[in-house]
């Protein structure tokens, strides 16, 4: 029992960090915040997202080219160009890895009005961060751990971001049904998503993409969304005008066209 706890309070808080601080604040600038903050925010994500730490940063500008280039040979993360998840896992990672480490040239539009914030992400996603919470998490198992099969649930643990990246960029691009018909092949996966906190409404975030609540119709419920409006009551953030104006906007406006 403890062992399904840590795995399901470890899944909500990564997932949390990665939909809020790197998605759709980083990427798509949906709202703002104080550097104070942000840099709160950053801590939080270290903390829950452990040995899977992302840069917002990079993550952003990979982000936005899969926007730009969805489903194309340019798209860092479609499934049309793989032959299972597992290649296209490995695929972004390498692609990850190169524009974290500047050895990709990246278009300027995929670049402004990033976050940064180099010392956290350079300690973050190094190894010996990595090492130190995968050591956490393999000693919590062996302490807390009554039966063999509760070590399956180490290694997504370990590779938790990833995880889920390939649950929202593969089989939200394969299944589900769709609400607007737009260039791509993105689903919705399910029609109430409460294990991906909003993420699999896939379809409708690449029809508007700076959207802040990421469900369309009534039963399609985001509950991230009601967590940014709760911080925005409190002033801890700041929604922007454009991303308000599309929460009563159904016209489709393109942030990262394609070239």
């Amino acid at each position: 029992m403890v062992i399904f706890i840590f795995f399901i309070v470890h899944w909500y808080l990564s997932l949390f960090s990665q939909t809020f601080l790197m998605h759709r604040y980083a990427a798509h600038g949906a709202f703002t915040m104080s550097k104070f903050w942000e840099r709160f925010f950053y801590i939080f994500a270290y903390l829950t997202m452990g040995s899977s730490y992302l840069s917002p940063k990079s993550y952003g500008i990979l982000h936005r080219m899969h926007h730009a280039y969805a489903d194309t040979d340019k798209d860092p993360h479609s499934p049309k160009n793989f032959r299972h998840v597992f290649a296209m896992m490995d695929y972004t990672a390498k692609f990850y890895s190169d524009i974290n480490r500047e050895r990709v040239k990246v278009a300027e539009r995929f670049t402004k009005n990033l976050p940064q914030w180099p010392g956290m992400d350079k300690w973050g996603q190094s190894i010996p961060s990595r090492l130190l919470w995968a050591g956490i998490y393999i000693s919590f198992f062996i302490l807390f751990a009554n039966h063999w099969w509760q070590f399956l649930f180490l290694p997504v643990v370990i590779l938790m971001s990833p995880v889920h990246g390939a649950v929202i960029n593969w089989f939200a691009h394969k299944y589900g049904y769709r609400n607007f018909d737009v260039k791509d092949t993105s689903r919705n996966l399910f029609p109430i998503d409460f294990f991906m906190l909003g993420e699999r409404y896939h379809n409708n975030h690449h029809k508007h993409a700076s959207r802040i609540n990421f469900g369309i119709r009534w039963f399609e419920i985001d509950p991230v969304y009601y967590i940014i409006l709760f911080l925005n009551w409190v002033g801890i953030v700041r929604i922007k005008k454009l991303a308000v104006v599309r929460e009563h906007n159904s016209t489709d406006q393109e942030e990262f066209p394609e070239d």
